[in-house]
């Protein structure tokens, strides 16, 4: 699986983004299990955003709660995530994730339950 994540960049806190992940090497977006969203800022750990069953389910960690949407097309088999309503704690590199195998939703959002990743894309917000 190759995941390629864009569309971040610098933005007024307020503001918004969507960033899109670019799936390839499956046939199917949903022949993958779950996907996520993670950022890390310096001099700190990668934590999880944001997270969904490509069957149905989504989830978000509290901080993001009501301000990111986690979304994706299977027809172009991408998976997106708007920001609204940005805050300067929000800059990050922000990388895209995909499992295959079954994940229980108590795991969705930990960085160490998947082995797809993308490169990463710079959010700033300031």
């Amino acid at each position: 699986v190759q995941l390629v994540e864009s569309g971040g960049g610098s933005v007024q806190p307020g503001g918004s983004l969507t960033l899109s992940c670019a799936v390839s090497g499956v046939d199917r977006v949903d022949f993958l299990h779950c996907m996520g969203w993670f950022r890390q800022a310096p001099d700190k750990g990668r934590e999880g955003v944001a997270a969904l069953y490509t069957s149905g389910g989504t989830y978000y960690a509290d901080s993001v709660k009501e301000r990111f949407t986690i979304s994706r097309d299977s027809s172009t088999d991408t998976v997106y995530l708007q920001m609204n309503s940005l805050k300067p704690e929000d800059t990050a590199m922000y990388y895209c994730a995909a499992r295959r195998q079954v994940l229980q939703s108590t795991w969705l959002l930990h960085p160490s339950a998947y082995s797809e990743w993308g490169p990463g894309t710079q959010v700033t917000v300031s």
